[in-house]
Order: C-alpha cells, then sequence, then structure tokens
C-alpha cells in the first residue's frame, strides 16, 4: 500500500506522532512518506524564521522520505495563512504525484489543517483520506476564543467528508461535537508509543536516598504548573525527602523559574535521548494537567518501568490503570496526597507497566490497526 502522511504540526514544532505512526507502517512493508508544510513564527524563533530553507526539498527522518516546506507565517493574519498553507500543500502533492505517483490513500494529522487539505487533494484526485485527530477540545477552545469562527465550518467538511476519522481517544468525539458534531465515521485508536526506545530499565531501590519526580511537559496553562509546583512545596514542608525535575519548552525562561522553590530544577526543552534520560533517573511521573487527547507522556514513563501520578482530565478510555493514580483538576492538596502516597508505597512492577504499554501503543499494535482501516476504506471504493 503507498501511504502519504501529511501533518499539520511537524518539527521544529512538534508533530512526532505523524513521524512514529509512518514508521509503524513502513515496518509492516507498506511504501510510506511525509508531506510537510510548517508554517514558522517569528514571535516563536525568530532565527528558524529567518535560516531555515525556503525551497521545497527532500530529507529523510528515521528511514522516513519527507517532502518538507516551511511557510512564513504572517502576524494576526490567520485567515490568510491558512488559506496559504493550504494551498502550498496542495501545491507540493501536485509535485509529489509527479516524482512517486498517486498514493493510495492519504493519511492527514489533525483536521486543523492537514485534514483540511487532505479533503482538498482527494476531491481532485479521486483518492481517499483518513484523518487522526490529536487536538483536544481545549486546544480547539483557545483558537476559537481568538479568532473569528469561520474555521468551524470547515473543520466540519473535513471531518464529514473523510472515509474515517481516528480520535487517540474515544472521549474526544464526544468533546468537540459541540464544534464539529458526530456525522463522520470513527474509529478510536492510540497514538504510537516507541516501546523499543523507552524500553523498561530498572531503578535503584528507593530506600535510604531522596525520592525523583519529574514532569515532562510544555510551559502553558494546560499543563498545570501553577497546581503542580504548590503541590511539592506542600511535600516538602510536611518532610518529604524529594527531588522535582522539569522538562519542557518554556521552562527554562527567567520568568518560570523565579515560581521554582528549593528541590526543583528545570531543564527546558530536552531532545527525546535527554528526556528518556531523565525518565531513568526518576522514580515517578508527575502531570497536573487540565486536558489531555491522551496523555502520551504517561505512556512514556510507564514503558520505562516507574508509575505516574496524573488528573482526571485524561480520557478514560486511553487511561492506564495500572501504576497511575488520578487526582480531580486543579486539587493542589490532592495532588500532594497522591504524591505522598507513591514515595510511601512499595515499588511498581516495573517490567509489567512496560509491557501493559506494548499491548496498547507499540508500534506494531498501531500499525497492524491503522493497516486495519487503511485496507477497510480501500475495500469500500
Amino acid at each position: 500500500m503507498h501511504i502519504l502522511e501529511i501533518p499539520s504540526f511537524f518539527p521544529p514544532y512538534g508533530g512526532e506522532f505523524c513521524l512514529e505512526q509512518a514508521k509503524a507502517l513502513k515496518a509492516l512493508g507498506h511504501e510510506v512518506r511525509i508531506l510537510s508544510n510548517v508554517q514558522l513564527g517569528a514571535t516563536i524563533n525568530l532565527r528558524d524564521y529567518l535560516s531555515l530553507p525556503y525551497r521545497r526539498f527532500e530529507h529523510e527522518r528515521d528511514g522516513i522520505i519527507v517532502y518538507q516546506s516551511y511557510q512564513r507565517g504572517l502576524p494576526k493574519l490567520i485567515h490568510y495563512n491558512v488559506r496559504r498553507w493550504v494551498h502550498i500543500v496542495c501545491s507540493m502533492f501536485d509535485d509529489y504525484v509527479e516524482r512517486y505517483g498517486n498514493p493510495d490513500i492519504l493519511h492527514a494529522h489533525c483536521a486543523k489543517w492537514a485534514g483540511y487539505a487532505a479533503m482538498e487533494i482527494g476531491k481532485d484526485y479521486k483518492i481517499p483520506y483518513v484523518v487522526t485527530e490529536h487536538l483536544s477540545k481545549q486546544v480547539f477552545e483557545i483558537e476559537f476564543a481568538s479568532s473569528d469562527t469561520w474555521q468551524i465550518s470547515l473543520l466540519k467538511e473535513a471531518y464529514r467528508n473523510a472515509d474515517c476519522v481516528v480520535p487517540v481517544a474515544e472521549e474526544l468525539v464526544d468533546s468537540i461535537a459541540c464544534y464539529f458534531g458526530k456525522d463522520y465515521r470513527w474509529k478510536s485508536i492510540s497514538n504510537v508509543i516507541d516501546t523499543d526506545f523507552y524500553h523498561y530499565q530498572e531503578r535503584q531501590p528507593k530506600a535510604g536516598r531522596t525520592f525523583r519526580f519529574c514532569c515532562l511537559a510544555n510551559n502553558w496553562p494546560l499543563k498545570g504548573y501553577d497546581i503542580l509546583i504548590p503541590a511539592f512545596e506542600q511535600l516538602r514542608a510536611n518532610g518529604a525527602d524529594a527531588e522535582l525535575y522539569i522538562a519542557g519548552r518554556g521552562t527554562d525562561t527567567a520568568e518560570f523559574r523565579k515560581k521554582l522553590s528549593d528541590g526543583i530544577v528545570s531543564y527546558g526543552l530536552l531532545n527525546k535521548e535527554k528526556v528518556r534520560d531523565l525518565l531513568y533517573q526518576s522514580d515517578a511521573l508527575v502531570l497536573a494537567t487540565r486536558g489531555e487527547t491522551q496523555g502520551l507522556v504517561l505512556l512514556e514513563a510507564l514503558s520505562t518501568g516507574i508509575p505516574a501520578i496524573s488528573t482526571e482530565a485524561i480520557p478514560e478510555s486511553v487511561r492506564p490503570h495500572e501504576g497511575c493514580l488520578y487526582v480531580p483538576v486543579d486539587d493542589v492538596d490532592a495532588f500532594a496526597d497522591a504524591m505522598t502516597r507513591t514515595m510511601l508505597s512499595p515499588s511498581a512492577d516495573g517490567k509489567r507497566l512496560s509491557e501493559q504499554v506494548k499491548a496498547l501503543a507499540s508500534p506494531q499494535v498501531v500499525g497492524i490497526q491503522l493497516q486495519t482501516i487503511f485496507c477497510e476504506v480501500l475495500a469500500l471504493r
């Protein structure tokens, strides 16, 4: 099967989920490539905005060929930037067909805006498309609160015309129905966890040493650092011998570090290898999130063999029930109590936690599930 992946986001702005699924499908013997147009923001990273290539080019990432373009976004001109983004993706697809021929199926990641572009391409080339949806209701709320809601009707069209929508959690369908309805075909599949990379590693016994918590989350309000940090301070005030290590975009700024107290270390954004190293140096993951479509960082932590503490914002259908504690959102006392219980409880069976993640989200498991959907879509054409 010839599969073309079209992400809405890609490095340097995330989008690794697309690459992981592409690798999983390629490992099953399919012909898989990625077509990526990344909109750069001058206010996010001026160096990237000015220095990244201005031409389209091909490169290889983890064995997957990526046909790449960088678009310079214009501040505050959302409607113009979206129309230009979709136009560039459609134009890149014309080039792609000349090089590699028509794919059998398009696999878009997020309806906004890869799913919409896939719909336009599908109409012109008579190619089916599937949309994997990763974005949470909270992300859409922020977007629609700050701009005209003209986007909603376009995204609703992309959902309705898709051959299948693949939410990464069942609850996402009901959660975003207030914007897009539920008049579309869907089937839930987990995102991929690179379980070979985030493999199990035994930790030192907890007795007689400082307990190490870690949090892997970017510094923005949905991630709940305003809850996590006071909860940790409460833990320490009660005499707990614990440390907290934080990593994520924006956690190394002077403003953020002013909020940190004794026993907390922040690293900023880390690459994949350093994230794994931090997990291997930790005894438990903590995530005081206010909204997640799945909570992949919990699965990555469990895959390495440590338990996790999070909030009830993690969707029920994708919650790991073994090795995780869930507390109410925005409850400092409950979060501090869960951290205390984790410190005092016997060490988790790390190997069992790791195997649990493999059964749910390993590349082979997710790849086969996606392959099944694609085959079903093509059989109906």
